[in-house]
């Protein structure tokens, strides 16, 4: 019986290059996002080529009663999850100076960047915590994405730090208290990743990778992140709960 992976905002970006790289390892998967059905069904197909059981829900992690119908749902459809992965998110509309920025925005983004998640963690634990009562050998891990900005500063997006600034909180929070059930919590912190996200940014970061922002000079992709959280669903750093794993071409590495 394969192991099941839910991945929140997976139908594109980091997401799908998470999703990837979890089919590949021969686990099925829970996808949710906001897109309809039809609109991720090309995404979708793509990860049942992988030779998984694909299972898409279209939901809104911010919003409770989704979050409540998504974890119900794929209990009706699996009958178990042993991986979730928390990668839903949002940037925000406009980058704003935080001396301009509008409470709207940071509404906006602590709702689904962090509230979604953290909720949705506490809902999937209480699940991992009943499977691990009744099958002794069962395995579960919750995988946060967050990103570097989560300690990067940058003024026109301080909603969206402080959002992942409060995931890596949890991811903290999580390990300590689900320690004691040997479900481990991890965080990867990607950093400039080609995504759609990032488009409107492109000339901007092409040219600060040229002058040699990152140590390895090149963008990262989907597939960087993927190929992270698929060791860590696999167990392979099943002793080092609350552990961040840095993808950022080694960004945050201090150098002189």
């Amino acid at each position: 019986m394969n192991k099941v992976a839910l991945v929140t905002g997976g139908s594109r970006g980091i997401g799908l290059g998470v999703a990837q790289a979890l089919a590949r390892e021969g686990f099925d998967l829970g996808i949710c996002g906001v897109r309809s059905e039809s609109a991720a069904a090309e995404a979708m197909a793509t990860l049942r080529a992988l030779g998984c059981d694909v299972f898409y829900i279209q939901a809104d992690v911010s919003i409770r009663t989704d979050r409540e119908r998504l974890v119900s749902q794929i209990k009706g459809h699996f009958g178990r999850l042993n991986a979730l992965v928390n990668n839903a998110g949002v940037a925000p509309t406009v980058r704003a100076d935080i001396l301009e920025a509008t409470e709207e925005s940071f509404e906006r983004l602590v709702k689904i960047n962090l509230q979604g998640p953290y909720f949705l963690t506490q809902a999937v634990a209480n699940w991992m915590i009943l499977q691990k009562a009744a099958l002794p050998s069962f395995t579960g891990c919750i995988i946060n994405v967050s990103s570097i900005s989560s300690t990067v500063a940058s003024i026109t997006r301080g909603d969206y730090c402080i959002t992942k600034a409060g995931v890596s909180m949890a991811t903290k929070l999580f390990a300590a208290r689900l320690g004691e059930y040997d479900l481990p919590v991890y965080e990867i912190r990607p950093g400039i990743i080609k995504t759609d996200m990032t488009n409107a940014v492109t000339t901007k970061y092409d040219k600060l990778i040229d002058e040699g922002l990152l140590i390895q000079g090149r963008w990262g992709l989907p597939a960087d992140v993927g190929r992270a959280v698929a060791m860590l669903a696999r167990g392979d750093l099943a002793y080092s709960t609350g552990q961040v794993i840095m993808v950022d071409g080694g960004m945050t590495v201090k150098r002189v």
